[in-house]
């Protein structure tokens, strides 16, 4: 079975979520406080994994600002009592496929079924039947269809279809009485045997009698009761709630376990530690009493090797971990009870550092990873339904590669088998590549202080954004824009750029050189301008850090950036050949990529992008030969004589130079393009 919708009403902060549709897996999004939490923990309730944990109490989750009148309205009877989750599943076809063959194909119209429970503590359900067919298959079955279509007998129903042929076989049984009495008065025994054999054969049917029996015992609760109770029941999923809660403690008490196990009592923190037990093939009774010393120790050890293949397989913070096992007689001074018996220790080798630590006292996201994990391998190996796993702010404590980790797991270990829904505020446990998935969580009235009608309050659930208000959007748009930084700017050899200006000037003249027949610049390489110079370090570290990447600079370089650029491969950023600047290709100290023309004809793009703003065109005579930077005795001159209107940016230039680079060429020096061409050869020796 498939949970395909949830609706949570009257829980907590909920009043009215509004429908969920939910997949294979989904995330719920939204900010602290919107209720994520109490949607998971309402949905949990309806069938969870634990059975003493389904119970609603009015006192403790119905809203408080209407419970006392909700209790006052139950108590007179003028309401009902509420209910909280309501569940829309649909059937598999496995599922499908044994009651289409007891009551024929099309018995259940829309293969779904719906469950229900709330204050009542009642689970009900809602299942549409067709009583039509299910009946005309039953007859066909037991080859009763030709015969009630010759006699002519009229039903609509089950119920209806029961009252024919009990007064069918009630009429059959009258004549079978009759007959006999006919056939015991015959003296002649060759006509005896004859009429006996007559009123043999008017007595009802064996599969008659089989069908009448069972539609009496369908229609003692309802064709649909009674295929929930037989067909469908079992195949329920169960959920499964998981938040911090339930961490293991990472060493126990054997006997103590044992006790809670046999007497069904398991500590919110057992959980996990069973499953990590039975995954590692341990039996608790073989540690108590192991018939060799060795023997217990090879258990130990193979227990833990296999676990550790098991966890490193998604946990790349830390390759050089080991899990190990360890047995021993209890001591006074161990934690509380654990001070008698024996005791079990799950162990965390650092193969690194040398040392071994308590599986409790690693980091908190380990913690958590490694007991979601061994709880989850323990059922996946133990239970024979579906699960729908509910992760309550699922790797919270994880590093964003790790959570990256879970999310991978999410994707290989859990989706097909199980289904998944998750909440989280964290941007990096939002997969960017699957935004169908993500179910954005509000409660608007946590963000106003305005007086919000009725329907409008609580936790609400929305798929469309247009919807959402900016703080719940916010993890969104992190994943979005993170992946559009990946996407857009990103590719596997990155020249890095200062802005856009830099940008324009090198696609236009890569394109000016391939056309003249000289060398342009790789196609392999993507141009990524970071927004500035100060930002280049922390741009070609965090880019730089992907293993499968190249990165080179182009940039400009002055006294003031010059040690940072230093820096650069000096850090071990990047290699020194793949940081260059332009005054690599101009032969001064200082150089932007403006440096790379002649300065006149830089001077004249200035002139013709800013001329309705210049009183009169700058001449190259009016700029300070002090400075060997083209821009900076440009923008010297223009604090002198200011434009008539705005200010000057140096991306105007390169955009007109852009978009009028077919003109522009021809009037191109060959120093500039022998200048380009061999910043674009240097960097095209780099790729290979």
């Amino acid at each position: 079975m498939l949970l395909k919708t949830f609706h949570i009403r009257d829980f907590q902060s909920t009043t009215d979520s509004n429908p969920v549709a939910v997949g294979d897996i989904t995330c719920l999004v939204g900010k602290n406080e919107a209720g994520k939490s109490a949607l998971l923990k309402a949905l949990y309730r309806l069938n969870p994994i634990q059975e003493n944990e389904d119970k609603f109490d009015v006192t403790d989750d119905y809203p408080r600002s209407r419970v006392t009148e909700y209790e006052q309205r139950i108590k007179t009877g003028k309401r009902s009592h509420a209910i909280v989750t309501e569940a829309v599943f649909t059937l598999e076809p496995e599922e499908l496929k044994p009651v289409e063959d007891q009551f024929g194909s099309g018995v259940l119209p829309d293969s779904a079924i719906t469950l229900s429970r709330g204050y009542e503590n009642k689970t009900t359900f809602a299942l549409k039947v067709d009583e039509k067919i299910a009946g005309q298959k039953l007859l066909a079955k037991a080859h009763l269809t030709d015969a009630i279509k010759q006699e002519g007998l009229v039903w609509s129903s089950l119920k209806e279809l029961s009252a024919v042929l009990e007064q069918r076989g009630q009429a059959q049984q009258a004549e079978f009485n009759a007959a006999c009495t006919t056939a015991n008065a015959i003296v002649d025994p060759d006509e005896k045997a004859k009429a006996t054999a007559s009123a043999q054969a008017l007595q009802e049917s064996a599969a008659a009698k089989a069908l009448r029996a069972e539609l009496q015992t369908i229609n003692g609760t309802s064709l649909q009761k009674h295929i929930y109770d037989k067909f469908l029941h079992a195949s329920l999923p169960q959920f499964l709630y998981f938040d911090e809660y339930y961490q293991m403690r990472g060493c126990e008490n054997i006997e103590a376990l044992q006790q809670r196990i046999a007497t069904r009592t398991l500590l919110p923190s057992d959980h996990p530690l069973v499953g990590l037990i039975d995954l590692a093939g341990l039996k608790l009774e073989e540690l108590l009493n192991p018939s060799r010393t060795q023997e217990l120790k090879n258990k130990l050890q193979g227990a833990g090797n296999h676990l550790t293949n098991q966890i490193l397989k998604y946990w790349s913070q830390n390759r050089h971990l080991r899990l190990a096992f360890d047995v021993r007689p209890a001591r006074p001074g161990d934690p509380e009870g654990m001070r008698t018996g024996t005791n079990i220790w799950a162990e965390v080798a650092d193969q690194k550092h040398h040392v071994n630590t308590a599986l409790g006292t690693r980091s908190r996201g380990f913690v958590w990873f490694f007991s979601f994990l061994s709880w989850y391998s323990h059922l996946k190996a133990t239970m024979g339904r579906r699960l729908i796993f509910l992760l309550d702010e699922p790797g919270l404590s994880l590093h964003a590669k790790a959570q990256e980790d879970l999310l991978r797991y999410f994707e290989q270990e859990l989706k097909g088998d199980h289904q998944l829904l998750y909440s989280t505020h964290s941007p990096f446990m939002v997969d960017s590549t699957h935004f169908d998935r993500v179910r954005i969580v509000q409660d608007k009235s946590i963000d106003s202080n305005d007086v919000l009608p009725p329907e409008e309050e609580g936790t609400k659930v929305f798929v469309d954004v247009l919807e959402a208000g900016a703080d719940s959007l916010f993890p969104l748009q992190a994943a979005l824009g993170y992946e559009i930084y990946q996407g857009l700017f990103i590719g596997p050899n990155n020249v890095v750029v200062e802005g856009a200006s830099d940008l324009l000037y090198i696609q236009a003249l890569s394109a000016i050189l391939a056309d003249g027949g000289k060398e342009a610049l790789n196609d392999g390489w993507t141009i990524t301008p970071v927004g500035g110079a100060d930002k280049v370090p922390t741009f070609v570290a965090l880019i730089g850090a992907q293993k499968a990447l190249r990165v080179a600079t182009l940039i400009d370089i002055q006294k003031t950036n010059a040690q940072m650029i230093e820096n650069l491969y000096k850090r071990k950023l990047l290699s020194k050949n793949h940081v260059l600047t332009f005054a690599d290709f101009t032969g001064k100290s200082e150089a932007d990529i403006e440096d790379m023309f002649e300065p006149d004809f830089y001077l004249a793009l200035v002139n013709e992008e800013y001329k309705k703003q210049l009183a009169k065109p700058i001449q190259l005579a009016d700029l300070s030969t002090h400075h060997p930077r083209v821009l900076v005795s440009i923008e010297e001159h223009l604090r002198k004589n200011p434009l008539t209107s705005g200010a000057f940016s140096h991306y105007r230039p390169a955009r007109y130079f852009m978009e009028n680079s077919g003109s522009l060429s021809k009037k191109l020096s060959a120093a500039t393009l022998t200048r380009f061409e061999a910043a674009f050869k240097a960097l095209n020796e780099l790729l290979k």
